[in-house]
């Protein structure tokens, strides 16, 4: 508490604490760092050495292998020499980025490494002579004295680069120790400020967690309220969705009934005029009847025409037959010129009238996609009833897709999701890329039946 007041009366007393803080970490950081160096400076002393040891043993293998040829004449004595060859060359590289940083013994390694390529010039020249049948001048060079000199040589400034690096093992463990005192000192005295410090946080932390705890309770109550107003707004698109929805089939009921009484019955006339002319007209020119007949071909078929897109607007079956006799009617005109194989299974429910709707639309819509998309050969449609949900299932053996892929051409999938879900319904797609489609949607019953 004397510190907790001491600082309290004299505002530079935590500053200055935290500046001593921040110098010991920096010494003992410093310190930490200096021990690191010197370690990576042992370890590449060791292998400096180790690199050394080979590089007199690779020289030996070599010269033990190049005389025992020379006696024998035999090839596999040659096989030792090339390995030696190579264990020399790897040291060498070893010792040259060793040595590169080492300026007080990088001219003992350079003479190292002038002898050694001398002595290794020395060895691949008798194996040459002896090759070339020169077998007696090659055995003089072996007996001179300068393969002794040489390893001589080799041998004198191997064993002053190992002194020169035992002496460097020893000054680096001195500074390993000076380092490990002063990091014993460090820790010390920042172990002492850090208690200090640690009073100090503790009670900045409490001060600071009761203004947490306000400022958490504010911002809860802004959640709240805007969740609320989420769903809100969440309900109001929800309702507009199946205003926009009903009012969309209200108008296609509107334009079907209008084409069906005003079209159909405009056309149906001019059928009819047109076969009362062509009966006043039997005598007449050929080219006239056939011109007749023309015409009555055309209105057939604009007839037939404003059918379709009657039955396309509100299909007249669906109010008159009921929801079973709808459904089989279209998936067999879907098949009959498609081509695909369709197997339906419907049970007549008891639907109102706008969900019924909604079933069959959403059958439409997934056999619009199956023939655009799927390349199906096989589409299994079914209807049936379990407690007090409608099961309105389309399943396909086409390419499939990606469900988890939200790309642009799902719009189709999310005007189904939704008109199910604003006549209280869930709709559940299950697909993957060359594994087919099943789109299942539950529909709520009718609570009294919709037709006698």
């Amino acid at each position: 508490m004397k510190l907790f007041k001491l600082s309290q009366s004299n505002p530079l007393f935590l500053p200055i604490a935290c500046m001593v803080t921040i110098a010991m970490v920096i010494i003992s950081e410093s310190s930490y760092w200096q021990s690191i160096d010197t370690l990576d400076d042992l370890g590449a002393i060791g292998e400096a050495r180790t690199s050394i040891h080979e590089l007199q043993q690779g020289i030996l293998d070599s010269e033990t292998s190049q005389r025992g040829y020379l006696l024998t004449d035999r090839k596999e004595y040659l096989q030792p020499y090339a390995s030696a060859q190579i264990k020399i060359d790897a040291a060498l590289n070893s010792l040259d980025v060793y040595y590169a940083k080492k300026s007080a013994s990088k001219d003992t390694f350079g003479q190292l490494r002038l002898i050694t390529n001398a002595k290794r010039a020395e060895l691949a020249e008798t194996i040459r002579l002896h090759d070339e049948g020169r077998h007696q001048t090659a055995v003089e060079l072996v007996l001179s004295d300068v393969g002794k000199v040489k390893m001589d040589g080799i041998r004198t400034l191997s064993e002053k680069l190992i002194l020169d690096e035992r002496a460097n093992v020893t000054e680096s463990r001195e500074r390993i120790y000076s380092s490990l005192h002063l990091h014993r000192l460090v820790i010390a005295t920042l172990s002492v400020l850090s208690m200090f410090a640690l009073f100090v946080y503790l009670r900045q932390a409490f001060i600071l967690r009761q203004h947490q705890l306000e400022l958490q309770h504010a911002t809860q109550i802004e959640r709240d309220q805007f969740e609320t107003q989420v769903k809100y707004r969440t309900a109001q698109l929800a309702e507009l969705t199946h205003h926009l929805l009903t009012a969309r089939e209200d108008e296609r009921s509107r334009l079907a009934r209008n084409l069906h009484d005003d079209l159909g019955a405009l056309l149906t006339s001019a059928k009819l005029d047109t076969a009362r002319i062509r009966s006043r007209l039997v005598d007449s020119k050929p080219e006239t009847l056939e011109l007749l007949t023309h015409l009555v071909g055309t209105l057939n078929s604009s007839i037939a025409l404003g059918r379709d897109i009657i039955e396309n607007l509100r299909p007249s079956a669906l109010s008159n037959l009921g929801l079973v006799a709808t459904l089989n009617i279209f998936v067999h005109d879907f098949a009959e010129h498609s081509g695909v194989e369709i197997h339906s299974t419907l049970v007549p429910v008891q639907l109102d009238a706008a969900v019924e709707l909604t079933a069959y639309r959403l059958v439409q819509e997934a056999i619009t996609n199956i023939h655009k998309y799927a390349h199906a050969t096989q589409v299994w449609v079914s209807l049936s009833s379990d407690n007090q949900w409608a099961l309105v299932s389309v399943r396909d053996d086409g390419v499939g897709f990606d469900t988890t892929d939200k790309t642009n051409s799902k719009y189709g999938l999310l005007g189904m999701r939704f008109r199910v879900e604003a006549e209280g319904g869930t709709l559940g797609i299950v697909s993957a890329p060359g594994q087919g489609t099943l789109i299942q949607a539950k529909l709520p019953l009718a609570s009294k039946p919709s037709r006698p």
